[in-house]
């Protein structure tokens, strides 16, 4: 049972969820975000209480920062932390441990950035960015055009990647399949321009999210929580639409459900924005809708301000504000989880602060935030 709430207003943020084993205290969620502060790609003592702050303030479920599967091209930033290795994964495991302590459940995304990866401050510095199709610059391989065998080596990476979160406790995975990403750049015409039975139509360019999910789903047993985040919109393109329709959506989500996915992560940078004309749902109440799965609904929540607007003025402050209309939408069961970003950056405190009706005490972002893991 949930406690009680000093803002009744807030409840429905507080009450607890189930999905078979996965019991979550609150539907709070924290956003993965990428922090760089994992050298080696080590998680040291800094992520451990980074993370465990959040965990005791009132977070029911830590998605982790993108954390790369054991795969020589899957690293695209310094500092991102591995999730294979055996000092890597000793890491997480305290990460695990310590989260568990404050009451709270955590899942690890996994992750591959794909034709992104450029620049000589990276693991593998030798190694080519990997890509669903090709590129080449002045004689020189900037992308290599993933073959066969790449593809059925980066899926057996994540099913093992997966199989190793199982084994150290983490309560489930989570899937990276948005935001210009590997998995992402698969379902685009524009990044994938494939001729074989992973290019295509739409159904053919999803074949490689398929299998991947597939595979994640074989190496971690039937019952163990599979999470996939997708977007409609890219870091390339912010007013891109992989489905522009309810049908398209759901026929891009379907194939998806019935390989093994249990909850379906909308990334949206907005979270209040209808999806489609003639609905107020969003992309994680249609999501729902479409598929009967739970979701996960994201997108500047509890800041006036998003993101994007961050990386063109360094100096801009995002003020908190209410969250009655988010509340309301969880109240009525558009979708089922919140997950919370940049305001969980700047307050690790965020939730209880929410709970207990201090929203006035809640500190704003600004990119100073970024430059400490506090």
């Amino acid at each position: 049972m949930s406690s009680p709430s000093a803002n009744p207003a807030a409840s429905a943020l507080f009450e607890p969820f189930r999905l078979g084993p996965l019991e979550l205290p609150t539907r709070v969620v924290m956003a993965p975000m990428t922090r760089n502060f994992s050298p080696g790609g080590v998680p040291g003592d800094d992520v451990v209480e980074y993370y465990r702050r959040r965990a005791a303030a009132g977070v029911g479920l830590i998605v982790t920062e993108g954390t790369t599967v054991d795969h020589p091209a899957a690293s695209g930033y310094p500092g991102v932390p591995r999730f294979h290795g055996a000092d890597a994964l000793a890491g997480w495991k305290r990460v695990v441990d310590a989260v568990h302590a404050a009451g709270a459940r955590i899942v690890p995304q996994l992750w591959h950035v794909g034709n992104i990866r450029r620049g000589t401050n990276l693991p593998n510095p030798e190694v080519p960015a990997f890509g669903p199709s090709g590129k080449e610059k002045d004689g020189k391989v900037l992308v290599h055009e993933m073959t066969h065998e790449d593809i059925r080596a980066v899926i057996a990476a994540f099913a093992q990647a997966a199989a190793d979160a199982k084994a150290i406790g983490m309560d489930g995975v989570e899937l990276h399949g948005a935001h210009g990403y590997l998995i992402d750049q698969f379902f685009w015409e524009g990044s994938n321009r494939r001729t074989d039975e992973y290019g295509g139509d739409p159904a053919r360019r999803s074949r490689f999210a398929i299998e991947l999910v597939q595979a994640v789903r074989a190496a971690v047993g039937p019952d163990y929580p599979i999470i996939f985040r997708f977007s409609q919109w890219k870091q390339q393109d912010y007013s891109a639409r992989l489905a522009a329709t309810p049908e398209l959506l759901e026929a891009f989500l379907r194939p998806l459900s019935a390989a093994g996915v249990d909850i379906f992560h909308c990334s949206t940078r907005r979270f209040w924005e209808p999806e489609f004309e003639g609905s107020t749902l969003n992309l994680a109440g249609w999501t729902r809708q479409l598929t009967g799965k739970p979701t996960i609904t994201v997108g500047s929540v509890g800041l006036d301000g998003e993101f994007i607007q961050f990386m063109a003025d360094t100096d801009k402050v995002a003020r908190p504000t209410g969250i009655e209309g988010l509340l309301e939408r969880l109240s009525r069961g558009e979708f089922d989880l919140v997950a919370v970003g940049r305001a969980l950056i700047s307050d690790p405190d965020w939730a209880s602060k929410i709970r207990e009706g201090r929203q006035e005490e809640i500190l704003p972002f600004s990119r100073e935030a970024l430059k400490t893991l506090a």
